[in-house]
């Protein structure tokens, strides 16, 4: 059996447990319910600690980038920056070069969070990782991105 054929679901020799899209949303409902729970227990959601993460690498940033970022659609994002700010965790502005634009800064309490977050994470990621080389890390790293930039021309 070809074993990229049986990833196919359009060949005779396909088989869920070998489709890379089935393995990748598994991994990720799988770490979602872990990870769900440990930022419950600290007062947080994903899609806010996803918030917080981007900002934690650059803040400010645009909503939209963030959105791009995290994955999440604008609107969506908006809500989700809207709940963030009511909470303290971030400050919002218009852009002085571009008033359409709402920049997302991170505010102290946001940065207290994030520390915690991280704190509460960073178990779950290095149990993860425990059996992982070095390379086999750089190497899972390259493959995901590979896969993605595979998609970027069939992006509508």
């Amino acid at each position: 059996m070809d074993a990229i054929q049986s990833g196919n679901p359009g060949s005779d020799a396909f088989r869920v447990e070998r489709y890379p899209f089935y393995l990748l949303n598994r991994l990720v409902s799988r770490y979602n319910i872990i990870i769900d729970a440990r930022l419950r227990a600290i007062g947080l959601d994903i899609p806010s600690w996803r918030v917080l993460m981007i900002l934690g690498e650059k803040s400010p940033r645009g909503a939209r980038d963030i959105a791009d970022a995290a994955v999440i659609n604008l609107s969506t994002m908006t809500r989700i920056i809207q709940r963030m700010t009511a909470a303290g965790l971030v400050e919002v502005a218009k852009s002085g070069a571009d008033t359409r634009v709402t920049l997302v800064t991170l505010a102290p309490a946001g940065r207290a969070k994030l520390a915690e977050a991280r704190t509460a994470a960073a178990p779950v990621y290095d149990h993860l990782v425990a059996d992982f080389s070095e390379g086999d890390f750089e190497q899972a790293i390259a493959l995901l991105h590979r896969l993605y930039d595979n998609l970027d021309p069939l992006v509508p």
